[in-house]
């Protein structure tokens, strides 16, 4: 059922790095990105695949993790994803990808919870170096990254009380608080 895949869909940030991703898998998931809906159907998006250690040490230095929990600087060496996807707007075809990171990257995480895997869109990435050191052509920009592993940690859900960040207990429990349907649906 859809909705058990969304319950989850979590954003995961440690996984177990020893439980390697394969290329084909990756490409299976991109393959249900790749069949999404685009906007104008220009699907100006491309993907770097990345399932190796030192590819997978390459873009993790230029990633920042969890930004509400400030003493964190990501998942420590042994936790880290096993596979990284660099969403990229191909400016050849279009300057704008509209919506279609998200629609493309919802995609690619509610399969890879299908396949018993997690992951974590990344925004907040050094772009520019990140893209000189993996020598990717200037027609490219990158918008997001995808983590993607085998969970390590447990993520909850709860209702919102007066805070909205998400946060870890003394259990390493992930806890992302929700705003109530009644909040969010609004009656005219």
């Amino acid at each position: 059922m859809l909705k058990d895949l969304i319950l989850k869909n979590r954003s995961y940030r440690r996984f177990h790095q020893e439980q390697q991703i394969s290329e084909e898998t990756l490409t299976e998931l991109i393959e249900l990105a790749r069949l999404s809906a685009s906007a104008r159907n220009a699907q100006p998006i491309k993907y770097i695949l990345s399932n190796t250690p030192d590819r997978n040490n390459i873009i993790f230095k230029y990633l920042s993790w969890a930004g509400y929990l400030t003493t964190w600087n990501g998942p420590e060496e042994g936790e880290r994803p096993a596979a990284y996807i660099i969403m990229m707007n191909d400016t050849a075809i279009s300057s704008n990808y509209f919506s279609d990171n998200g629609i493309a990257a919802q995609s690619i995480l509610l399969g890879a919870v299908e396949k018993g895997l997690g992951g974590c869109i990344i925004g907040s990435i050094e772009r520019l170096q990140l893209q000189r050191e993996l020598d990717i052509p200037a027609q490219y920009k990158i918008i997001q990254v995808l983590a993607i592993g085998v969970p390590k940690e447990k993520v909850v859900i709860e209702e919102l009380d007066k805070d909205y960040k998400y946060w870890r207990d003394i259990n390493e429990v992930h806890h992302v608080p929700k705003r109530s349907i009644q909040e969010i649906i609004v009656k005219l």
